[in-house]
């Protein structure tokens, strides 16, 4: 570095910058790993250079100033940050650390997930609420306490604990938003034409920053508690988790996913694990924090100048990076959607390396006002597709235009319609070629029909040749055709033709799946198939027939049903027929009907969903059972389930999301009980609940 002094200096005004924006304003340019990489690199600066280090650098701060809209809080006890671990590397180091902190000994680790959204601290005097303020800069914080009032996982007046109410509880944790409230409100704000929120962690602290009570409360928020402030007359606690259980038996909810461990390898498993299963839960985390448990030996190990040495935060792998947005196209897909999506300057995100994202609709392009030139938030969350946040708007060049929706076909120059009251905008062009390309791979990938080898490259060679006008026409094709294409070789045309003989085996919902029916995708085809195991029995139902099947619904049905008439798909399926698919077993449905009727249909029309090991069961054994007893067993919990079976291994989001709707939690020992006699069994788990 040719100038380390003034690299400094811009790397101070450019956190100082953001700090601001985040903390102060809930309004951030840049996605946290942006920031933490510019934070990162002005720290390591200024350790190589400490003649340039300054006590009030910015890479110092804990937070931000408070917000003058709001009276100033001065914490009793200082509300400090994290260091963080970027890798496993770096957990081991900082566990490194702490065993030489503490003369050899290897302490008890807590492991607990890193909420992403707003830290907050609850004072409470004789058991009443009496301050709620934000985190600040550390030492002084808002006064939030009206706003924070109307979440309603925060107790007004504590439960008094079997050691007495203390004279003063400070406890403090993190106010978030759900995953489900905030596509909710997102889908309100698409729906008004309005910008949608970037991110829950932001809608929640905007959310508290709200003048107006009522409108905080409209916002649905939700709290974890983590640990305890200041506390005057309280008892006394040697671990942290003795800390958590005061926590919950005061009235906090304490959240469940806390693990204790005796070595950091255990803890940095534990870490990936969650990494890889951060999106099963019901609200977004962006890490694990990591705690010293013993309480005498926080006190040993201390505090740096922004952070504690006995704690650290082991942060996933961004899911939301800034790049160059370097064009914007349109994708025509098999239904005709015309898709605008976003070529990017490629950027590491979400696991994966990144060139383009979808902008999903015209409108989503008009709202966020991307164009072409600007440095655009890209955001990969777990497997679903990646897509354009927004613009970072003080980064846009001068004179850019905003970016205007083509009016044809990009495909086969047809015009392109959009239905009025429909967000999007479709080629209607019957021949397009576009079209009839992604039916024929739709048709072979992998949610599908599943046919290795069958990609786009090669469904527009087969188009291209003539030899395929729709999926039918694949079961037809020949190695000898197929080696007349360019740069397929034989043995690659004959692995082909086996995977599309393969094909013709796939069980009844992948061809339903495949047909690419309108609203209809694999769930509602797997209950189908389920409910119905031909085809042809399918095709003879009625809507409301079709309609009753749980996780199918009225819309689904009436696009299945209106499919299924029309004479043209009719010849169509009986090409398949002819080339040999499994369109389902008749001795199957006539074998199910049998031993439903030799069955007490004990959970006729009820919805049981099991998660977990059954002792006993397979899985699928167990969902066999429900189904023989003229239950449903969907693979998710709504309004309508009437019991949640919990297992060994069951899953978070099922059980946080029974617990919210009020749905029966039945032990997995008493599932056949439930079975046998679900109305006792159900009886029996809502007294004890209510005992």
């Amino acid at each position: 570095m040719t100038d380390p002094e003034a690299r400094i200096a811009e790397l101070r005004a450019e956190v100082a910058h953001h700090n601001h924006l985040y903390h102060e304003l809930d309004a951030p340019e840049l996605p946290d790993a942006d920031f933490d990489a510019l934070a990162r690199e002005l720290r390591a600066l200024e350790a190589e250079f400490p003649e340039y280090a300054v006590p009030d650098s910015p890479a110092l701060a804990v937070g931000g100033a408070a917000s003058t809209a709001f009276a100033p809080v001065t914490h009793a006890v200082p509300m400090t940050s994290l260091d963080n671990a970027m890798d496993a590397d770096e957990l081991r180091a900082w566990a490194d650390r702490v065993v030489r902190g503490l003369g050899g000994r290897t302490p008890t680790f807590v492991c607990e997930l890193k909420i992403d959204g707003l830290a907050m601290s609850l004072r409470y005097e004789g058991g009443e609420l009496v301050q709620a303020a934000t985190r600040g800069d550390g030492r002084v914080g808002e006064n939030v306490t009206a706003n924070v009032r109307t979440i309603a996982d925060i107790p007004h007046r504590l439960t008094a604990p079997a050691t007495g109410m203390p004279d003063v509880v400070e406890v403090r944790g993190e106010v978030y938003m759900s995953t489900a409230v905030f596509e909710a409100l997102n889908d309100e704000y698409a729906a008004a034409g309005e910008r949608p929120l970037v991110n829950p962690r932001n809608a929640a602290a905007g959310s508290l920053r709200q003048k107006d009570p009522e409108a905080t409360a409209r916002r649905r928020l939700s709290f974890w508690a983590y640990q305890l402030g200041d506390v005057v007359g309280g008892p006394e606690f040697t671990t942290h988790h003795e800390t958590l259980e005061f926590i919950g038996a005061i009235g906090f909810p304490v959240n469940p996913e806390i693990r204790s461990f005796e070595s950091i390898d255990d803890v940095a498993a534990f870490c990936l694990d969650r990494q890889e299963h951060r999106h099963a839960l019901a609200y977004e985390i962006d890490g694990v924090v990591v705690k010293v448990d013993d309480l005498a030996q926080r006190e040993e190990l201390g505090y740096t100048s922004r952070a504690p040495r006995w704690a650290i935060a082991y942060k996933f792998p961004p899911e939301e990076r800034t790049t160059l947005l370097r064009d914007i196209q349109v994708s025509v897909g098999r239904t005709g959607r015309a898709t605008p999506f976003a070529v990017l300057e490629p950027v590491f995100v979400g696991g994966s390396t990144v060139a383009m994202a979808t902008l999903h609709n015209q409108d989503q392009v008009a709202i966020k006002d991307v164009r072409l030139g600007d440095t655009v938030i890209v955001r990969k969350a777990g497997d679903v597709i990646p897509e354009v946040v927004g613009p970072v708007l003080s980064l846009r060049p001068d004179g850019v235009e905003p970016w205007t929706f083509p009016t044809e076909c990009p495909a086969c120059g047809n015009p392109l319609v959009r239905p009025e009251g429909e967000a999007d905008t479709r080629c209607v062009a019957p021949d397009c070629p576009a079209q009839r390309d992604q039916k024929v791979a739709y048709w072979a990938s992998r949610g599908a029909m599943d046919i290795e080898g069958l990609g786009e490259q090669m469904v527009e060679k087969l188009t291209a040749a003539g030899l395929v006008r729709d999926p039918a026409d694949l079961y037809s094709l020949t190695v000898e055709q197929l080696v007349e294409l360019e740069r397929v070789g034989e043995t690659s045309a004959a692995n082909l033709v086996a995977e599309i003989d393969r094909s013709r085996q796939q069980p009844l919902w992948r061809l339903l799946t495949a047909l690419g029916v309108r609203h209809l995708g694999p769930a509602a085809s797997q209950a189908l198939a389920t409910e119905f195991h031909t085809l042809d029995a399918i095709r003879e139902k009625s809507i409301d027939e079709l309609a009753a099947v749980e996780g199918v619904g009225t819309v689904i049905a009436t696009t299945v049903h209106e499919w299924l008439q029309l004479e043209a798909n009719q010849a169509y399926l009986e090409r398949l027929r002819d080339a040999g698919l499994n369109f389902g077993d008749p001795e199957a449905a006539k074998a199910a009907a049998e031993a439903r009727a030799a069955v007490p249909q004990t959970l006729e029309g009820r919805a049981v969903v099991v998660t977990g090991a059954v002792p006993g069961h397979t899985r699928e054994s167990a969902e066999e059972a429900i189904v023989l007893r003229g239950g449903k067993s969907p693979g998710s919990v709504s309004k309508k389930t009437y019991a949640l079976v919990v297992g060994e291994g069951a899953g978070a989001s099922k059980l946080t999301k029974a617990e919210a709707n009020g749905t029966p939690i039945v032990s997995a020992e008493r599932f056949d009980d439930l079975l046998a006699d679900p109305d006792a069994v159900v009886a029996e788990v809502a007294a004890a609940g209510e005992g």
